[in-house]
């Protein structure tokens, strides 16, 4: 497996077929910087000129690059994410629905998703963007507690991802995500089961729910490398996913990924296609996209990105080609995250036998001819991967 730059072109791709193809679409715009966030967001001051508009129509012409490099593939599922993609409103979440569509065909029943931020949402916006042809919205809540949310620098109130929630239950979705997050310094157990609880209030079908990572280079890492608040114990972490994952289960929502829950129907079908080795296009600054054997990521300042496509060039910053070793290595990886498991067959001999002796430790089981994470494993899983493979 080698990097390196792409130099306004990439390789010749070549779809795998018979898998899942998603688009993903990178929204970079965000009112505020959230203190734990490292994504490739920009707030107004940070954009040196670049302007949602201006982002619009350097997509378009990504996406029409990237129908001429994938050819006419039905697009099973569109994750649109940042980002804030509710701030580009509910007509602005239409038009980029409309490119995806004028240059890619939508599969029958094709999962059309969106995340957005509470306070940038309204019983409008939900209509709108129902009305232009998404299925799914992903909300994030973080916590119910107003001392989490003030540690995390969240300028939404407690309330009004549950009430975001049920204006979107009203414009019709039928499946919606709440976005948790649990062990921010000060959190106490009851603040997390107090955020589980208001979430299975709203009666969504799908919570995700992620541990605090201090990310270097963001506001969080120099309170935290200043000690002005401590850094996230492994242990309370471990005990805090227990609590949820056992709430939510006795609410009749399930795992299964790691850090998804759900109703039954409820899956994320875009994350599914990430996780089981699917295919699909990742258009705006930033964006990782995978093809083939044909991994990518875009130049990630807006500015940049679109003077790339005003060139007609595809906007990456480099590439890389996975060899079998590379795709091994992340489908044990990725796939050993799911409830459906790992399929023993994917395994070699010596990692087979290695994963009797997790089996004998009682981190996974065999259910039928797939390996699958037992609950103490699921805390375990990157050790189980690590353990397992040559």
């Amino acid at each position: 497996m080698s990097v390196r730059p792409a130099q306004a072109a990439l390789p010749e791709l070549t779809l795998t077929p018979g898998t899942a193809f998603g688009v993903y679409v990178h929204v970079p715009f965000c009112a505020t910087r959230c203190g734990y966030c490292d994504f490739n967001t920009y707030t107004a001051a940070e954009l040196g000129g670049a302007s949602p508009q201006g982002w619009l129509t350097a997509l378009r012409s990504e996406l029409e690059l990237a129908a001429e490099l994938c050819g006419a593939v039905p697009v099973d599922t569109v994750f649109v994410g940042g980002g804030t993609p509710s701030l580009l409103g509910g007509a602005g979440l239409g038009e980029v629905l409309d490119t995806v569509r004028h240059n890619f065909a939508l599969a029958a029943g094709a999962e059309v998703t969106t995340e957005a931020n509470p306070e940038s949402t309204s019983p409008e916006f939900f209509d709108q963007i129902r009305a232009a042809g998404y299925t799914r919205v992903s909300l994030g809540m973080q916590s119910a507690a107003p001392g989490v949310l003030a540690i995390l620098d969240r300028t939404h109130s407690p309330g009004r991802a549950l009430q975001a929630a049920a204006e979107a239950t009203a414009a019709g979705f039928e499946h919606l995500n709440l976005d948790l997050i649990y062990g921010t310094p000060g959190e106490s157990d009851d603040d997390l089961m107090r955020s589980v609880d208001a979430a299975l209030s709203a009666g969504v079908d799908h919570v995700s729910a992620y541990a605090l990572v201090v990310e270097d280079g963001t506001a969080l890492a120099r309170r935290v490398r200043r000690g002005e608040i401590a850094a996230p114990d492994d242990d309370v972490l471990a005990h805090r996913y227990e609590l949820l994952d056992q709430r939510l289960a006795a609410a009749g929502l399930n795992w299964y990924e790691v850090s998804n829950w759900c109703r039954p129907g409820g899956e994320c079908r875009h994350n599914i296609g990430y996780w089981n080795d699917g295919q699909w296009w990742g258009a705006g600054p930033g964006a990782h996209g995978f093809v083939g054997d044909t991994r990518w990521w875009n130049v990630k300042h807006p500015n940049a990105y679109a003077e790339r496509l005003a060139e007609r060039q595809v906007p990456v910053a480099e590439f890389e080609r996975l060899d079998a070793h590379a795709r091994h290595v992340e489908n044990v990886l990725l796939q050993i995250r799911l409830r459906t498991g790992l399929p023993l067959a994917a395994l070699t001999e010596s990692e087979q036998m290695r994963a009797d002796a997790a089996v004998a430790q009682g981190l996974v089981v065999r259910d039928g001819d797939r390996l699958v994470l037992t609950d103490r494993g699921r805390l375990l899983a990157d050790g189980v991967v690590r353990d397992v493979l040559d």
